[in-house]
């Protein structure tokens, strides 16, 4: 019976140890419980990035690729065949209007001015004789005029070859830089013989085309700023003819820029990249794009007002390469949430970690 008393005493002595040990940990694990539970929101807040909305001078631009022409270009040849007799020109230098480039034979043509000149100066004294002959009425009218008409005839005929005298003078027909030389002394140019090129590359002319939706905002004197992969700094420029219709194939408009290039960076037939301003907006608000979440009904943006996240609906305007225009539904200095997005729910808590710039 003691044994058994004893035994009794051991089972109730266990119990009482394993239920010490039990009941302690419950104690913890509902109190940790119930902390989480009435954890405050300053506890619970969601990490965000944000950014705060100011007005900022916008570009509405287009960008697109172009062409570099000369101001002036063309290519030298001679109306006149004949022998090439005298080069007056460097590859590559710079030539004034109306400088002497390049001459051809010409003897027999001044053969036949030296002979018309004669011919001009007998015909002068014989007109000068029948006019006083005339006067005193010693001949007939007719006879008079047949004089002067002789006369008249080698003035056009000694004109004639002058003009011909001329067109074996190759002169520069406006000031610009001589291109590379393809004729000798010596050799027999036609009119189909290419001699040289003459560029006039101050300023120059940008051929590009823009999409025909931007028409209507489109005029003579809108600016341009143009690069290529062989300039280190931007040029600008500005539009001053539009061509008076749309290209039926690739629905653009072709437009044509002019801009000073002094330094003569710039060569003909480079490739460029022309960026448009179509329009300043001195006062845009303007957000990062990645604070922006589409919607079926519009766009969204989260703002954050005194530590929590609100959704607010807004209309957008124009894009850029990295921000987007608002034109309703956010005022300055409010402030959106730009990353950690995924997180958030109407009037969750945030916490802001970095304001974005």
């Amino acid at each position: 019976m003691k044994k058994r008393y004893r035994n009794i005493l051991i089972l109730f002595g266990a119990v009482a140890l394993v239920m010490g040990l039990i009941l302690p940990k419950f104690d913890i694990f509902q109190t940790a419980a119930e902390d989480t539970q009435n954890a405050s929101p300053q506890q619970q807040k969601t990490p965000v990035k944000s950014y705060v909305v100011k007005p900022d001078l916008l570009h509405q631009q287009v960008v697109t690729s172009g062409t570099v022409l000369a101001n002036e270009q063309v290519d030298l040849r001679s109306e006149m065949p004949g022998k090439v007799t005298a080069i007056h020109f460097q590859e590559g230098s710079r030539v004034s209007e109306g400088d002497l480039l390049l001459k051809i034979n010409d003897s027999e043509l001044q053969a036949q001015l030296l002979k018309l000149e004669q011919q001009e100066s007998l015909a002068e004294e014989r007109e000068y004789r029948q006019r006083q002959l005339l006067e005193k009425q010693a001949i007939s009218q007719e006879s008079y005029d047949q004089t002067l008409n002789e006369l008249k005839t080698l003035n056009a005929e000694i004109a004639l070859v002058n003009a011909r005298i001329e067109k074996t003078e190759i002169r520069a027909p406006f000031d610009g830089i001589i291109g590379l030389r393809y004729v000798s002394i010596g050799d027999y140019i036609s009119p189909s013989t290419r001699i040289t090129s003459l560029q006039n590359i101050d300023p120059i002319k940008i051929d590009f085309s823009i999409p025909e939706k931007y028409t209507p905002v489109v005029s003579a004197g809108d600016q341009i700023q143009f690069t290529a992969e062989s300039l280190s700094e931007s040029y600008e420029g500005e539009v001053y003819a539009i061509e008076p219709n749309i290209d039926s194939e690739t629905r653009t408009l072709q437009l044509r820029a002019i801009a000073p290039n002094t330094d003569a960076a710039v060569l003909p037939g480079a490739y460029v990249r022309v960026e448009l301003i179509l329009e300043e907006i001195p006062d845009a608000l303007m957000i990062p794009t990645e604070a922006l979440i589409p919607e079926i009904q519009g766009h969204k943006v989260y703002k954050v007002h005194q530590g929590q996240a609100a959704p607010q609906p807004v209309e957008t305007g124009i894009r850029t390469a990295d921000k987007i225009q608002v034109l309703s539904g956010l005022q300055p200095r409010d402030t959106v949430v730009t990353a950690g997005l995924l997180q958030l729910r109407p009037g969750a808590s945030v916490q802001i970690t970095e304001i974005v710039e």
